[in-house]
């Protein structure tokens, strides 16, 4: 099958949409996403759940799942769970609700495009949502792992998250799917239109709130420089500095900074974020660094780090004067092994040092 501009434009068009699901925050629209559910099921060929029964986030859902479905297990994260006489759920159905009807839509759309429209199909929708959110997903279930009383509870819980159906976070697929207008998915869709992660039991369905905010950069990664990147209604919450994860207050703590307490930070990761922040170049030159080597391309700077590789920056001047008649200085950040100044700034064009010759410099 030929992939046209028709189609083309409804790939585009369910990406677009699908991309604004997936990062969409604020409260679950709960009638239709039980709809959704009871869909889900009947596509699935089961009977509709007895119970749907709501949670504040994907930690208190999977408490609850995991209760239902690893209470017999000792150390299994029950304590704290939402039910002390947890209803009987019967056996997790994600198969028939989940997993069955996305295998025959893949397998059909597959069959239907052929491999190479079906690359291409994939490329213009899940191949383009897949990196950001499932990078997200990744991070709420860190966040989720963090909530355990301890490290196996943490684990456990991680573990349980595997078995959610993802609600809004299944984009990258149902973008796919959606465009190719597959009834297969079309009760998983209405629920990830309308709420967050589930989890469908035999005769019991857990399904969890939305994010109450989201905050992401340019880049799409979740991050905040004054209260939580990701939140969600039961104060779950993820702290983020352009998609690192990083303890709470930490964005705040970043107008103090000096380079002593950027030496005494001892988690590489956080130092490197509050490098960025400070400034490499004022950084080295508060620090006390000194320069190792100058030539006529500039003067190249290193200073250690604990725990940590050097910082190696040549420091370089614009030729062409500014309006004003001065010349703009520049920072290069290069190679902690870089030897001269000209080997740094021939690394910045991918050059090696012998074969760096500019004609004219700007």
């Amino acid at each position: 099958m030929t992939v046209t501009t028709e189609l083309t434009d409804a790939l585009t068009a369910a990406t677009a949409r699908w991309e604004e699901v997936a990062f969409r925050a604020g409260p679950a629209d709960r009638d239709r996403a039980e709809e959704g559910v009871r869909l889900a099921y009947r596509i699935g060929g089961l009977a509709e759940p007895e119970r749907i029964v709501w949670f504040g986030s994907p930690a208190e859902g999977a408490r609850a799942a995991a209760r239902l479905g690893a209470g017999a297990r000792d150390g299994a994260p029950g304590a704290g769970a939402p039910w002390n006489d947890p209803p009987d759920a019967g056996p997790s159905v994600r198969h028939g609700v989940r997993t069955a009807p996305w295998e025959r839509a893949r397998a059909d759309v597959h069959a239907r495009l052929g491999p190479e429209a079906w690359s291409l199909a994939w490329s213009l929708t899940g191949g383009a949502l897949w990196g950001p959110v499932n990078g997200l997903v990744g991070r709420v279930r860190g966040a989720v792992a963090a909530t355990g009383e301890s490290e196996r509870a943490g684990a456990e819980l991680r573990l349980t998250t595997l078995d959610a159906v993802l609600g809004q976070h299944e984009a990258p697929w149902l973008s796919l799917f959606d465009a190719l207008g597959r009834p297969e998915v079309e009760g998983l869709a209405r629920v990830a239109e309308s709420a967050g992660w589930w989890w469908p039991f035999e005769r019991v369905a857990l399904v969890c709130e939305r994010p109450a905010e989201l905050h992401r950069d340019d880049s799409g990664r979740p991050h905040r420089a004054d209260g939580p990147a990701l939140s969600f209604p039961d104060g779950l919450a993820l702290h983020a500095w352009h998609g690192m994860p990083v303890p709470a207050g930490f964005a705040a703590s970043l107008a103090g900074l000096d380079p002593a307490r950027i030496r005494a930070e001892e988690n590489a990761e956080l130092r490197r974020v509050m490098l960025e922040h400070f400034g490499y170049d004022r950084y080295l030159a508060e620090s006390g660094a000194t320069p190792v080597h100058r030539d006529e391309t500039g003067v190249l700077w290193r200073v250690d780090l604990p725990g940590d590789e050097p910082v190696a920056m040549v420091e370089v001047v614009n030729s062409t004067a500014e309006p004003d008649g001065t010349f703009r200085t520049y920072w290069l950040r290069v190679p902690p092994l870089t030897r001269t100044a000209r080997e740094g700034v021939a690394w910045t064009f991918g050059l090696g040092e012998a074969d760096y010759h500019p004609t004219r410099e700007t």
